[in-house]
């Protein structure tokens, strides 16, 4: 029995429709579904925002659950560093029924464009939100220079 060719293209063209629909299917299996992998705190890296206001950058980090303690900032030149571990202490005498709060540390480095005045960083915590107002040093600072 003879078919028409454009029987045996349109057949074709539908195994190639449900071959891309199963392509897509398979690359969402092959994501790390892992409980709790979008809930802050619990990455391995807080989101981290750095603004430029001209004469200072500021940063924002979410660090949700780490308190002043546990967070570490240096500052060397044009390079900074965030660093935090929050641990989770059991209180003596309980005993444990259900951990989903894990222990937590993450180091997050930057390179910024400028140099930064490290005298002049101010550094706040409020709720969850950690953010630095870092000053250019002198010399990134753009100067008005007069026609002599």
């Amino acid at each position: 029995m003879l078919t028409r060719w454009s029987d045996v293209d349109r057949m074709f063209n539908t195994i190639n429709l449900l071959r891309n629909s199963i392509d897509g299917l398979s690359s969402d299996f092959d994501r790390s579904y892992r409980w709790n992998v979008d809930w802050p705190g619990e990455t391995s890296t807080p989101k981290t925002n750095i603004y430029d206001l001209g004469g200072k950058f500021e940063v924002r980090a979410e660090v949700p659950g780490f308190s002043r303690n546990d967070l570490s900032i240096k500052i060397q030149g044009n390079y900074l560093e965030l660093s935090g571990t929050r641990s989770a202490k059991i209180p003596e005498g309980y005993s444990v029924h259900r951990i989903e709060r894990k222990t937590a540390s993450f180091t997050r480095s930057f390179t910024l464009p400028t140099e930064v005045n490290a005298d002049g960083v101010e550094a706040t915590l409020k709720n969850g939100i950690l953010r630095l107002s870092l000053p250019k040093s002198a010399a990134a600072q753009p100067r008005q220079i007069a026609i002599g």
